[in-house]
């Protein structure tokens, strides 16, 4: 029971790599805020989660939306007491388009969801680690913060942005005896991927086939990894095991060639 009587705030848990990290984390004795945009999503997990004796509570959230942000967090502390994790890991895959098609609006809200998200629950949690002198703060960006990402170019900035606010956050918080960490997953199967996957063929006219191999090929391992992976990472990390572990940003990519 590696997280027993911590507290965790994770958004983005309404599915793939958030819920597993919430289903892990429970197990590990963590109570668990699962906090999403969809309410059926949310009361899907904090469900499954309870079902098993976990400690669950759900919160339907918009991470851009700091009202949202402050109210989810004040109700983490009228339920549980106390916080002692957060797990940033809400995100939109963001518009697959050459940068001189975008729309605005797909840019700005790509930027409001995947960074001022994660800067705004930062913003309202940090004061009570801060005081307990003591948290984690983990930040899920993506491969794509750690290269160039034609067609998607507000996902890969949202990514790098992610990066440049993990160690910011790691040297303000260090003092107070709170580690910031990001985790950089490679292609993590999944819909969200083969929906990727399909749009990156269409734009660059190939088959599905054709434009899945590109995401395999450049990794050592040949193969996309698995959420579990990266809640394993991330368990790793928020455990007394990762304490001095901070200003990182890790890959779970199956050895993702970046250049």
């Amino acid at each position: 029971m590696k997280l027993e009587g911590k507290v965790a705030i994770i958004t983005g848990a309404g599915g793939g790599i958030g819920r597993a990290i919430a289903l892990r984390f429970a197990t590990e004795g963590c109570g668990v805020v699962i906090a999403g945009p969809t309410k059926e999503k949310v009361d899907r997990v904090t469900a499954e989660i309870q079902a098993a004796g976990g400690r669950a509570k759900g919160s339907v959230t918009d991470v851009a939306d700091e009202s949202s942000v402050k109210q989810m967090v004040d109700g983490t502390l009228e339920q549980f007491g106390r916080i002692d994790i957060l797990i940033n890991n809400a995100g939109v895959a963001g518009p697959t388009k050459l940068i001189h098609q975008l729309d605005r609006s797909e840019w700005d809200r790509t930027m409001a969801i995947n960074v001022t998200g994660a800067f705004l629950c930062a913003k309202h949690v940090l004061p009570h680690l801060m005081d307990q002198r003591s948290g984690r703060i983990i930040n899920i960006t993506s491969i794509a913060g750690l290269r160039a990402y034609a067609f998607r170019s507000p996902y890969c900035a949202s990514k790098w942005a992610m990066i440049g606010l993990t160690r910011t956050l790691a040297e303000e918080a260090g003092r107070y005896d709170i580690t910031v960490n990001a985790i950089a997953p490679g292609p993590v199967y999944g819909p969200r991927i083969e929906s990727v996957i399909r749009n990156r063929a269409v734009e660059m006219n190939l088959s599905y086939e054709e434009m899945e191999q590109q995401y395999v090929e450049p990794t050592a391992l040949k193969r996309m990894v698995d959420e579990e992976d990266i809640a394993s990472t991330t368990l790793f990390l928020c455990s007394s095991e990762g304490r001095n572990i901070t200003g990182e940003t890790i890959t779970v990519s199956a050895g993702y060639r970046l250049s």
